[in-house]
């Protein structure tokens, strides 16, 4: 854990859920082992999405759809958001979803971030980066390509559950590759002069950037 578990817990008590669809994929998906955003950063992801009110919205890392359909639930009614999966079962399960929700707002990209991120075109006013961690860094120089002055990135689970803290040594060997990135990667969004990043212990560690010039 990152924060104390009982205060994690009683900020979850509060949570007044997402409607019974919502809730229901959020128990599936953890039921299966999906990863999928914390129940916490949920709530941060959905109140930076409402104060921002984003045009368009780009998700890396799809999962099964849940945070896309979390952030559709609170975005303008003329917002569109374009999310990346390269997971075959998973594009299957988020298509579902999204079919479900009746959300037709929602473009889903199916392949390999790396490739898709480099034929996209921005501006994109809101980026959700919730995928492979070790490619964060990698990702960035298009990311950053695609966000317009002012635009906001989310990049979650970048304090993996407070191991990034550690020694490389700390870490077990097979760790050490995305321990390596990830602290690389923050480095980079707190010391880029484009951007204005503060980095809060929220879930698993969220780094929440704005591009300022």
């Amino acid at each position: 854990m990152i924060v104390n578990e009982r205060i994690a817990d009683y900020i979850c008590s509060l949570d007044p859920g997402n409607g019974a669809f919502l809730d229901q994929v959020e128990r599936e998906a953890r039921r299966q082992e999906v990863p999928i955003i914390r129940k916490e950063t949920s709530a941060f992801l959905k109140m930076l999405v409402a104060a921002k009110r984003p045009e368009r919205i780009l998700e890396v890392g799809t999962a099964v759809g849940y945070s896309a359909l979390l952030m559709s639930r609170v975005m303008p009614e003329n917002c569109r958001i374009t999310t990346i999966e390269k997971f075959s079962p998973r594009i299957q399960a988020a298509k579902a979803n999204f079919l479900e929700a009746g959300e037709e707002r929602i473009t889903l990209l199916e392949g390999d971030a790396e490739e898709i991120l480099k034929d996209l075109t921005g501006p994109f006013d809101f980026i959700f980066m919730d995928a492979a961690k070790g490619q964060y860094i990698h990702w960035l120089p298009e990311i950053l390509r695609l966000m317009p002055v002012g635009g906001v990135l989310l990049s979650d689970n970048v304090l993996q559950d407070g191991d990034v803290i550690q020694s490389r040594f700390a870490v077990e060997r097979r760790d050490r590759t995305i321990h390596k990135r990830m602290r690389e990667y923050l480095f980079a969004l707190t010391h880029d002069s484009r951007l204005q990043t503060s980095v809060v212990p929220v879930g698993d560690g969220a780094a929440v950037s704005v591009k300022i010039r």
